[in-house]
């Protein structure tokens, strides 16, 4: 964890609508340059159109490029130096890492499940990825860069990002995050019959829940530095609980792709 220079974040609020207009033209790409305006959109999880009087946002002293110079997740994950690629995602801090053979490769943010459509923790795998997936909740929502990991339909990709939990499952993603993981990531395989082969695809790790008692903002505002936290992993990642979907979450248009029960568990609405 000592791969990048200490960083101090300090912490401003955003007083009123002309204060808000000037932070947003301060950080907008034309001004600011990319790594500046990405480092502010990946700390604060959100994109500049959803600023708003009284938030609170993380403003470090450095801005580096490399965004794994703010990740949470540890630079190396031991537990997977055997496995080829394995992502993590932490609800609770609204952002994700991507490992090969235990190195950090990516950290970037994310914006998960609403409370009543939580993203579930457990053990997901990639399966397909479309390039502007149509919604199976309405068919006007185009996704660019979809990553399905579960044949209820959760999935990575695309979309707006106000800097809270508030898809229906899915794990959104600033555009050039969704882009590149679209790519790096390896689909579910076939056997030589063209079966395929169940948890073969890229593993998802989901590894906490968002605190939905927080109305506003989360964790990763309260952070002083890139040196405050470090997530512990899964000390045993392939083996980590399969996630369990309620039934009463997976729209009915995905439900006949659900290979068995394996995946899914009641939920009060379905009892």
């Amino acid at each position: 964890n000592d791969t990048f220079p200490f960083i101090k974040y300090n912490h401003i609020q955003i007083q009123d609508w002309n204060h808000r207009n000037q932070i947003f033209a301060e950080y907008s790409v034309q001004n600011a340059g990319y790594a500046k305006n990405k480092t502010f959109r990946t700390l604060n999880r959100e994109e500049l159109m959803y600023l708003r009087p009284g938030e609170i946002l993380v403003i470090p002293d450095t801005f580096i490029l490399d965004q794994r110079a703010y990740s949470i997740f540890p630079h190396y994950y031991w537990e997977a130096r055997n496995i080829p690629k394995i992502i993590i995602v932490s609800a609770a801090f609204q952002c994700y890492a991507c490992y090969e053979y235990g190195i950090l490769v990516r950290f970037a943010a994310t914006n998960t499940g609403k409370e009543t459509t939580q993203t579930y923790p457990g053990r997901y795998h990639v399966i397909w990825r479309e390039f502007n997936h149509r919604s199976s909740l309405d068919s006007n929502w185009i996704m660019p860069y979809t990553i399905n990991i579960h044949p209820a339909g959760s999935a990575f990709h695309q979309f707006s990002m106000p800097g809270r939990p508030v898809s229906h499952s899915c794990c959104r993603q600033f555009m050039e995050d969704a882009k590149w993981l679209f790519y790096w990531v390896d689909l579910i395989k076939r056997d030589k019959n063209g079966n395929r082969i169940e948890f073969s695809g890229t593993p998802v790790l989901i590894i906490d829940y968002f605190d939905f008692s927080r109305k506003r903002g989360g964790p990763w505002l309260e952070l002083k530095s890139n040196k405050d936290t470090f997530l512990s992993l899964p000390k045993d990642p392939l083996n980590y609980e399969l996630a369990y979907i309620p039934m009463c979450q997976i729209p009915p248009g995905a439900r006949w792709n659900l290979p068995c029960l394996l995946y899914t568990s009641p939920s009060p609405r379905d009892s």
